[in-house]
């Protein structure tokens, strides 16, 4: 029994032996039968920042197998975004097709619009200006915003009105022209006048006469005044008037002053009659003594009639020195010219000897 046996035993295990390798053999092909049929197919699509992918989306694509973007909300493509998977295995590049969407362009009527990066997509601003004449009501910015897939501007665009002027303050002791009228346009003009006065002295009008409706509401500066306006008679210490003489000054009124010989003039020189009764700018002095070089106040050239300075000593400062100065410049200049003739004269005798 036991040498039958021995066959049989043999003959149970031998399958189970060749069955062991062919699995083995499976377990190794198979890998590589994969990575073949992969290597004949591209991988995940490409991602974009303006689109997302509209197919499916899976692991492996074949070749010649497309694919459909679209884009996100609030971006617009021109025509529909389509790729596919190339012989080489890779997408065929594509490069991002969505744009911004814009707003509705806006129009101002009697203005401009302007957009400073070509564009009124959303997140960009419209700046609107009005033409000469007219003025701006709203905002001068206004920024195209999103809202999910559509676009809207972010507050209410601007118009572009004329300007008006309401009439002026009226004046005390004045009148201005036209001043029957309750508006008035861009650039008119209307000019003030002082009535007639009734006591001895007439009414001056102190600031503008003429004003221009130059923005809404606003006029070119304030409406003058008509008063009377006398300022005290100019006296200068050690000095006198040159020009301007009167008996009576009133509103910009001019006055010139010289200093007596002896002194110089320090200040503003003319002086005027201003509206408050005063002179402006304030009465220069007469000094003692002869003209410095340098300034001794800022200077009121602004001031017209004003002598131009000059470091250079005129005619007329030695004509303001006084008596003893000039005698001892003078003896000074004598006294060098006898020193340099005798030394002369001596310089030639030696030379006579020699």
């Amino acid at each position: 029994m036991t040498v039958s046996c021995a066959p049989y035993v043999a003959r149970c295990f031998h399958p189970e032996k060749r069955f062991s390798w062919r699995l083995v053999g499976v377990l190794l092909v198979a890998p590589v039968l994969l990575l073949s049929l992969n290597s004949d197919a591209c991988g995940e699509p490409p991602k974009y920042e303006t689109m997302f992918l509209r197919s499916a989306l899976k692991k492996y694509y074949e070749v010649g197998e497309d694919i459909l973007y679209e884009c996100l909300p609030g971006y617009i493509a021109m025509s529909s975004v389509v790729t596919y998977c190339e012989q080489n295995h890779s997408w065929y590049p594509i490069e991002e097709a969505c744009y911004r969407k814009e707003c509705k362009t806006p129009v101002l009527k009697n203005g401009e619009v302007y957009a400073p990066n070509n564009s009124f997509q959303f997140e960009n601003a419209a700046h609107f200006f009005c033409n000469e004449g007219y003025y701006l009501s709203g905002k001068q910015a206004v920024v195209c915003h999103r809202r999910g897939d559509d676009v809207y501007w972010g507050d209410e665009l601007p118009t572009c009105n004329k300007i008006y002027c309401n009439p002026p303050k009226r004046i005390k002791n004045g009148k201005y022209s036209n001043s029957h009228r309750t508006l008035f346009e861009y650039n008119e003009l209307i000019t003030f006048t002082c009535n007639p006065s009734n006591g001895p002295d007439e009414f001056s009008l102190v600031g503008d006469s003429k004003l221009i409706c130059i923005d809404n509401n606003k006029w070119s500066s304030s409406p003058p005044q008509c008063k009377v306006v006398k300022c005290e008679y100019p006296v200068l210490e050690h000095g006198r008037m040159v020009s301007g003489i009167n008996n009576k000054y009133s509103y910009q009124a001019t006055v010139l002053f010289e200093c007596f010989p002896g002194f110089y003039l320090n200040g503003s020189n003319p002086v005027f009659c201003g509206g408050n009764s005063t002179w402006e700018p304030a009465m220069p002095k007469c000094i003692r003594g002869f003209k410095p070089t340098y300034p001794t106040k800022p200077p009121v050239s602004k001031y017209p009639g004003y002598p131009e300075p000059s470091d250079r000593l005129t005619l007329e400062d030695f004509e303001e020195l006084d008596a003893g100065i000039i005698a001892v410049i003078v003896l000074t200049l004598l006294v060098g010219l006898a020193v340099l003739c005798t030394c002369l004269y001596r310089c030639f005798q030696r030379g006579e000897k020699g």
